[in-house]
Formats: structure tokens, C-alpha cells, sequence
């Protein structure tokens, strides 16, 4: 017993380290090659960008969605949305205290809530269908057609190292095989992160709607969190709130559309009763804390990761 725990163990590890180092890869090669064919730099910080971070959600969805289960695809994303704004926000705020950005919170904060909402109402029939999909990348491309607007204008900050990207405009065969790399390692991890996490949790009686939300949804968050860590010990509050509130839209609208559009996936009743009613509230607790207060505190960090921890806990058999 103890022995394939622990080689499940290591595959996952390996899983959730191959889709850190394939998420950067992708999204250094993306925006170098979005750059040299002349794209505006804030263009890609906004779109070639935002969706590249969301790449481990994506690849992990989609092959558990055709290889394994679709509710692994769906326990990943809502898993992954709730982990996003309890642990990753929660750990950025209680590191250091974050102002909120207006841009931020009036232009991408609906987005955000709109991308929650329109999840669940699309789930209460119990699936999410080819057209549901469809729906969903409707929104995805108003919300992209929004911020490529919202780039022309100059008013989307961008974070640091995509300001310096921009320097360098050229792109060749380095650039095809560092993006080749990135995907390939994408794939693998992704791979690696479902065959560990089943492993592991499946022997301890967990079910596969529990192992997307909780292992697999912290393995595909962990580029999210290191980046916002890193962001908020660097006080760059602003690109640390927006990584978590972009992921978020481009989770549901990016990622669940697309898997729906592969595969249906099933909502069963015990999905819409807890977790998607979680999801939902997590969302509305972001919003509100970074509305009212214009500031996401320390103790209000403390309370994300409390009720980020309450959440797994109640997902106990």
C-alpha cells in the first residue's frame, strides 16, 4: 500500500512541477512570437498572456475530460477558481497588503462575476452541453474583444516583465521550440498530474469530482500562486489581484468552454448544492473585500485561506 502511494506520489509532483516550467515556457514564447508579428505589447499582456497562464487548467481539463472524467475537468476549474481567490489571493494579501487597483476591480470585476454566474446557470439543467460551450467562448470573445479596446487606449496596466518583453521584437526558430517545449511539457504534466492524483486520493476513497477540486485544482493553481506571491512581495499589488481575477474568467470561459465543446460534462445535483455555490460566494467575497475596503488586508487574507481550508475540509468523506 505505502509503495504505489508514494510512486503516485512522486508522479504527481512531477505533474505539478512540468506544468509550472511548461505554463512559463509557453508564456515567454507566446509573447515573444505575438511581439515580433507585431502586436502591441499591451495587446499581449492582456490576451496572448492571460490565456497562456490558464494553459494548466486547460490541458488538465481537456485530457481528463476525453482520457479520464469529465468531472475531473469540472472539479478542476471550480476547484480551481475557489483555490485561486482563498489560497492564492489569501497568501498574496497576508504576505502584504494590497491596494486595489479601479481599472482592475470596475472593467475586469464584472467579467469575473458574469464568467461565475453564467457557469452555474448554464449548469442547473445538470450538463454543460456543446451549446453551453459555445456560449461560454461567446463571452470569452466579447471579453477579449473588451480588453484588446481597453489596450488601444493605454488604459490596461501591464506587469513588469511583459513592459520588457516589448524591447526585443524579434522571434525565430528559438522561440517555435521553446513554445513546442512548453506544450509538450504542458501535455505530460498534465498527464502525470491526473495519473498521481487519482492515485493518491482514489486509494484513500475519494471520488473524482473531489481529487479535481482539491489536488488537481491546486496543481494547475500553482503557477497562479507563485506568480502572485512573487508579485505581491515585489508590491506590484495590481498584477497580483488582476492574475487571480483574469484567471478566473478565462477558467470558465476559456477552459469549460472548450472542454464542453470536446465532451459533455455532467453537473450532478451534489455539485450545484456545495461546490458551485462556494465558487459563487468566493467570488462575491473578492469582489465585495477589494469594493469596500479599496484594499485587500492582512486579516482579510487570513480570512480567505480560513475559508479556503473550511472548504476542503467539508469536502471530507
Amino acid at each position: 500500500m505505502v509503495e504505489p502511494l508514494l510512486v503516485d506520489g512522486a508522479i504527481l509532483l512531477v505533474g505539478i512541477v512540468l506544468l509550472y516550467l511548461g505554463a512559463e515556457l509557453l508564456v515567454a514564447a507566446a509573447s515573444a512570437l505575438a511581439l515580433s508579428h507585431g502586436l502591441r505589447a499591451a495587446t499581449v499582456g492582456v490576451t496572448v498572456v492571460a490565456f497562456a497562464t490558464t494553459a494548466p487548467e486547460l490541458f488538465v481539463s481537456s485530457i481528463g475530460g476525453l482520457t479520464a472524467s469529465d468531472s475531473i475537468a469540472l472539479g478542476n476549474i471550480v476547484g480551481s477558481n475557489i483555490a485561486n481567490i482563498g489560497l492564492v489571493l489569501g497568501t498574496a494579501a497576508f504576505l502584504r497588503p494590497m491596494a486595489v487597483d479601479d481599472d482592475i476591480l470596475y472593467q475586469h470585476g464584472p467579467f469575473m462575476l458574469a464568467a461565475a454566474v453564467a457557469l452555474v446557470v448554464l449548469s442547473l439543467d445538470g450538463a454543460l452541453t456543446t451549446l453551453d460551450g459555445a456560449l461560454l467562448l461567446s463571452l470569452l470573445a466579447a471579453f477579449t474583444g473588451y480588453l484588446y479596446y481597453q489596450s488601444r487606449n493605454g488604459s490596461v496596466k501591464l506587469p513588469e516583465d511583459v513592459e520588457l518583453e516589448a524591447e526585443n521584437t524579434t522571434a525565430g526558430a528559438r522561440e517555435y521550440l521553446t513554445l513546442l517545449g512548453g506544450i509538450l511539457l504542458l501535455l505530460v504534466g498534465s498527464r502525470s498530474l491526473i495519473l498521481g492524483g487519482r492515485g493518491v486520493l482514489t486509494a484513500w476513497g475519494f471520488s473524482d469530482l473531489v481529487i479535481g477540486l482539491t489536488i488537481i485544482a491546486f496543481g494547475t493553481s500553482v503557477p497562479e500562486l507563485a506568480t502572485s506571491v512573487v508579485s505581491a512581495l515585489r508590491d506590484e499589488a495590481d498584477f497580483s489581484i488582476g492574475n487571480v481575477v483574469g484567471s478566473n474568467i478565462y477558467n470558465v470561459l476559456a477552459v469549460i468552454g472548450i472542454v464542453a465543446l470536446l465532451v459533455p460534462i455532467t453537473v450532478d445535483a451534489s455539485t450545484m448544492a456545495y461546490e458551485l455555490p462556494v465558487m459563487l460566494g468566493f467570488t462575491f467575497v473578492a469582489l465585495g473585500i477589494m469594493g469596500v475596503g479599496e484594499r485587500v488586508t492582512r486579516v482579510e487574507g487570513v480570512g480567505l485561506i480560513a475559508g479556503y481550508a473550511g472548504f476542503i475540509y467539508f469536502l471530507l468523506p
